[in-house]
């Protein structure tokens, strides 16, 4: 059952930060089909459309409803909604499903997220508001598996029965746009996720279907695992708390919630689906 619906149709602009990001680029997509104004803060504006205003750092003027991404913001969270009081109508902030957990057991703080402080900014702000808490993107796959599928048919990983409910791009973006656009979800913390818990074996193997290989996860020692995603670039940090994270998971089924369908009104989409959208970015077919 989807929430009953309160349309609202924003008077002014969009602002969108973290714009060329994996939720931003198709928010803002979304919010020109609606017909919407939209200011971008974007990195790369290349990718978005053409009827977009980009700016490299965020501009409120003519702005009623902002869309926060907590990497984009950082420290700059609390300026910038001190700058939207009385211009700002609604703040729709992506958060995270750990963002209560200890600050240990948030290893995206280690790339820059600061999603606890950026949610609690938002929801203390005193204007109308809606903080998302997706759990792990589907995407999260292209920073640790595409390199080694796009040279062979065997990924080496951590904790191959770790589970995950990954969540597709396009179901956040369309939450996201859903809330600007319906009062339904104003002032909640909807936890967002996937269909189905998988574990990353099963996530390899569903990216190996939809290119049509045969893929095989083969499960390294965890220092072996920690020492491989630093050499590539992550921070240590970052590849402790992930490897703590899949550590806890071993044999627990991911948590599901029945949020998308409330907000859409039709199931979230599935990782196969998400593997199918983005095969080509993991190199040749069989």
């Amino acid at each position: 059952m989807s929430l009953s619906r309160r349309p609202h149709r924003p008077e002014g602009m969009i602002l969108v930060t973290g714009a060329s990001g994996t939720v931003g680029r198709p928010l803002v997509e979304l919010l020109v089909s609606a017909g919407l104004k939209v200011r971008a803060v974007a990195r790369n504006p290349s990718a978005l459309p053409r009827s977009v205003e980009v700016v490299d750092r965020p501009v409120l003027e003519g702005v009623t409803g902002l869309f926060v991404n907590p990497r984009a913001v950082g420290d700059d969270i609390d300026g910038l909604l001190a700058e939207g009081k009385g211009v700002l109508k609604r703040v729709v902030v992506l958060s995270a499903v750990n963002v209560d957990d200890d600050l240990d057991m948030q290893p995206s703080r280690w790339r820059g997220d600061r999603n606890t402080e950026v949610e609690r900014a938002v929801t203390a702000s005193g204007l109308d508001w809606v903080a998302l808490r997706p759990t792990t993107f589907a995407a999260n796959a292209f920073g640790l598996w595409a390199e080694q599928i796009q040279h062979g048919d065997t990924v080496r990983g951590s904790y191959a029965e770790a589970t995950w409910s990954p969540i597709h791009e396009l179901d956040l973006a369309e939450v996201a746009l859903h809330a600007f656009l319906d009062d339904g979800l104003l002032g909640t913390r909807p936890v967002l996720t996937g269909p189905e818990s998988l574990t990353q074996r099963e996530m390899v193997s569903a990216i190996g279907d939809a290119m049509g290989r045969e893929l095989t996860y083969l499960e390294m020692a965890p220092e072996v695992a920690r020492a491989a995603l630093v050499g590539r670039g992550f921070p240590a940090g970052f590849a402790a708390g992930l490897l703590s994270l899949q550590a806890r998971s071993v044999g627990v089924p991911a948590l599901i919630t029945n949020e998308v369908r409330r907000a859409l009104g039709r199931p979230a989409l599935t990782f196969a689906r998400w593997a199918s959208d983005n095969a080509y970015v993991f190199g040749r077919a069989a």
